[in-house]
């Protein structure tokens, strides 16, 4: 039985600095240690301006999430957030954007720095996933180096970083260009010299993204001397299995967008390979590896940087294959109100396939929805939708046909390593995790925090949905019924003896 400090008690009378407490993974951090670690310190999140609102604005923004219900059903909203407070700064700036003031409540205070902002968009230009994931994770250590209490630094990393590695352990793997080298070349070039040199640049890494986060974990190597660190490395973070509720999500990336869209009859048709291990892993999985490896790595003090991997692809795959049959299925169990037409889900083997199906089954149905809606006085959005979408493959294609196999073994031994109350309050352990189970809350989580449903309107769905099957079958037989009369007129032929078109017709369309 172990017999070392529980996370809870790690945690509890310390004060926590966060950054990127706004997104995905930040807001729930921030919920499970709100409502799991009632004794914790204070709890200073970096939040800078945005789009006209300030940092007191956005930390009300964050309180109104509806991630915080569950803990908001014991606690008011004065109680449960009495310890947070925002500081004004940006990772992408120069010493983090902070005023002395602020910087100097940091030093004097904080124990535990968890370092979760980044840009994630993988066309993103060189210079910004410098400046943010490079620099600013270089800019945070050197914040670490001055705390004068810092009992920890937890860096969220991605375990695609080694990306051009098809098989990736937790270590941290040598550099193949010096990150100095790279922040004075695009601090030198102007923004078309640094375009066009950077396929140059990215070598054997994808994109910018996957590159930029690769030399910062060298950032936070270099300090593995100084104070303890960790790194946890986190696959494609999709919504939560059991906390704070199975199916939560504000992301819209991975399966829980496309499952908003097929909800809508948007999005009809995805590239995937259904044999493929896809690795996905649940944002409260990857939340308490964040926490049960900074605890790990306070109270052991391990001389080199200790790396985890949050991931799926070795201690549970997962395959489209598992839940094809039963999409659908979910799709029509919580339908949407405000699906536009009825939603029908199938999975395509290349983006060839896909384009080719996109031009009947996503372009058309939009072109003449978006024509309806700008005549009645709307605003047309799903060509557009489409399009961003269509170039957005480009960069995403390898991510979808390439498997990677990520190990995990010291992931395992880290849930090994808890106390038996956090190997169940802290879990890091996905092999009891049903993939079919979990699409379902992921499919009704989508509804109802991406789409923004309550359940109470899911009686009102389904007679909605009856009705859209009825438009989806009289549309199919209107559509073939006209092919099959161009064809006989074209032709010469009768009615009759022109049949043989609708199973043809038939056979074609399901091909889409």
């Amino acid at each position: 039985m172990s017999s070392h400090q529980g996370v809870r008690d790690f945690y509890s009378g310390k004060n926590i600095f966060i950054t990127g407490a706004s997104g995905f993974l930040g807001i729930c951090l921030l919920e499970k240690i709100l409502r799991t670690i009632p004794e914790h310190g204070n709890i200073y999140l970096l939040l800078r301006p945005k789009r006209g609102k300030e940092i007191a604005e956005r930390l009300e923004d964050i309180k109104k999430n509806q991630i915080f219900e569950v803990v908001l059903k014991e606690k008011s909203v004065e109680e449960v957030f009495s310890k947070v407070q925002a500081v004004a700064g940006d990772v992408g700036q120069e010493n983090l954007g902070l005023s002395p003031a602020e910087r100097k409540l940091l030093t004097d205070n904080v124990n535990v720095i968890i370092h979760s902002a980044a840009t994630l968009d993988f066309g993103d230009t060189l210079k910004t996933t410098v400046d943010i994931n490079l620099l600013g994770t270089r800019r945070i250590v050197q914040l670490a180096k001055e705390c004068a209490r810092l009992d920890v630094l937890v860096h969220v990393s991605s375990a695609y970083v080694n990306s051009y590695r098809l098989e990736a352990e937790e270590v941290i793997y040598p550099l193949k260009r010096d990150p100095d080298e790279l922040v004075s070349l695009v601090g030198k070039l102007n923004p078309e010299e640094l375009e066009e040199q950077t396929p140059g640049i990215l070598a054997d890494h994808p994109n910018t993204y996957t590159i930029t986060k690769h030399m910062a974990e060298h950032e936070i190597q270099k300090a593995e001397e100084l104070f303890p660190c960790t790194i946890v490395r986190p696959s494609m973070i999709i919504g939560a299995w059991k906390e704070p509720v199975p199916g939560w999500t504000i992301s819209k990336n991975g399966p829980q967008g496309f499952l908003m869209g097929a909800a809508k009859g948007v999005i009809r048709r995805l590239p995937v390979g259904k044999e493929l291990v896809y690795d996905y892993i649940p944002v409260d999985i990857v939340v308490n590896n964040l926490l049960a490896a900074g605890c790990f790595a306070g109270v052991t003090k391990p001389k080199k940087v200790a790396v985890f991997h949050c991931t799926s692809s070795t201690r549970n795959p997962f395959r489209w294959l598992q839940v094809e049959d039963k999409i659908n299925d979910y799709l029509h169990l919580y339908p949407l109100k405000s699906a536009v037409w009825y939603p029908h889900l199938k999975l395509l083997p290349t983006v060839a396939w896909y384009k080719i199906s996109a031009l009947f089954v996503h372009m058309f149905p939009a072109f003449i929805l978006d024509t309806v809606t700008r005549l009645s006085g709307g605003r047309p959005i799903l060509v557009k939708l489409h399009r961003n979408v269509n170039t957005s493959l480009g960069r995403l294609e390898k991510f979808i046909f390439t498997e990677w196999k990520f190990t995990a073994k010291k992931t395992m031994d880290l849930q090994d390593w808890l106390t038996k109350e956090d190997q169940v309050d802290f879990s890091v352990d996905i092999t009891t995790l049903v993939w079919l189970d979990y699409f379902t809350d992921l499919t009704l989580g989508a509804r109802t925090y991406l789409s923004k449903e309550p359940l109470k309107t899911i009686a009102a769905a389904k007679k909605k949905d009856k009705i859209l099957l009825a438009l989806h079958l009289a549309w199919q037989v209107a559509l073939f019924s006209l092919i099959w009369y161009l064809f006989a007129c074209a032709t010469g032929m009768t009615m009759s003896s022109s049949l043989f078109v609708l199973p043809i017709c038939f056979i074609l369309y399901n091909l889409l």
